[in-house]
């Protein structure tokens, strides 16, 4: 088996879930931690040894070539795939791989735009490849799978069922968004369709007698689907900056850009993030929280897990606690 080092990012999804922080910047393009969250896992892809990546890419689709150009800035070959329709999971992949040059018993990586995480790649490679698996899942163990789907695992750790969301779940293993395709699986998504890998693609290969394997590690993972997701994700990272390579250099658990005016009797708590230009007057405090680009917070306001828009104006005594501001 030659060794995985292509890879897809899928980053096309409309994040509907995060409106209205998504109106104008698709999800995957959201700064958590002084990076785009894009840009922290293709930083991931790269240190595990990935030379070549493909986003695909469907909603505001042409912001991302501007920012990432040919991938050189970043130490790694970054291509480019459009959908001028969504087409799932599945299509959008059929659609990236034709930007790569895979071999006949190659495989490539698949990561998921809306997840951040710490799990080893290469020890999900080496399962993939020792047990010559048509694809490899990474999946996490939570205390609760009703939430979630889940996916029971045999001893050997082949996957044994793809179950929708349940009241009892059989397994607390779920589907965690990073898999392996064999260059032979990835022949069995149809092109130019709208196809589910999920529901779809692995139930069929299932059915087809071909084996899927499961790697389970307990890692660092978050979907960032949601605000209060995406909130957590910085502050994990900005408290962790070992889980990131792309986070600037963090001061006292927190991340301050530069040009940011902070006034001598404010304080900024533990894994808050003030992007450039940020404006913070007299005895206000910032705790855990997102404040964008050339916000401006006034004197003797609370700013507590939230998320302030760029550009906004919060006005002096307001208290924000777990709030999108300024949209």
């Amino acid at each position: 088996m030659i060794p995985i080092n292509k890879a897809i990012l899928l980053v096309g999804g409309k994040g509907t879930r995060l409106m209205p922080l998504t109106t104008k910047t698709p999800k995957p393009m959201l700064k958590i931690a002084g990076a785009p969250v894009t840009e922290h896992q293709i930083i991931k892809a790269r240190e595990a040894g990935i030379s070549e990546i493909v986003l695909a890419t469907s909603y505001l689709a042409d912001v991302f070539e501007p920012y990432f150009g040919d991938g050189s800035r970043f130490g790694i070959k970054i291509k480019y795939a459009y959908e001028t329709e969504p087409l799932g999971t599945g299509g959008a992949i059929a659609n990236a791989a034709q930007q790569l040059e895979l071999g006949e018993n190659e495989a490539l990586f698949i990561f998921n735009g809306d997840v951040l995480s710490a799990h080893d790649l290469a020890a999900q490679a080496k399962l993939h490849i020792d047990s010559n698996a048509a694809v490899t899942l990474h999946l996490v163990e939570v205390s609760d799978a009703r939430a979630y789907g889940c996916v029971p695992i045999s001893a050997d750790s082949k996957v044994l069922q793809f179950l929708e969301k349940m009241d009892n779940p059989i397994a607390k293993t779920i589907n965690a968004g990073c898999y392996i395709f064999s260059n032979r699986a990835l022949k069995e998504i149809p092109k130019g369709s709208v196809v589910s890998v999920e529901r779809e693609t692995f139930p069929a290969l299932l059915s087809s007698g071909q084996n899927i394997y499961g790697y389970v590690d307990g890692g660092y993972w978050i979907d960032m689907g949601t605000p209060e997701s995406m909130i957590r994700a910085s502050r994990d990272l900005i408290s962790n900056p070992a889980l990131s390579k792309a986070t600037p250099e963090v001061i006292n658990h927190t991340l301050v850009m530069r040009e940011v005016q902070l006034h001598s009797s404010s304080k900024v708590g533990e894994g808050s993030y003030l992007e450039s230009g940020v404006v913070i007057e007299a005895n206000s405090i910032v705790n855990g929280s997102i404040v964008g680009e050339k916000a401006h917070i006034e004197s003797d306001v609370l700013i507590e897990n939230s998320y302030i828009a760029p550009g906004s104006r919060v006005t002096s005594g307001s208290k924000i606690r777990g709030e999108i501001f300024g949209f």
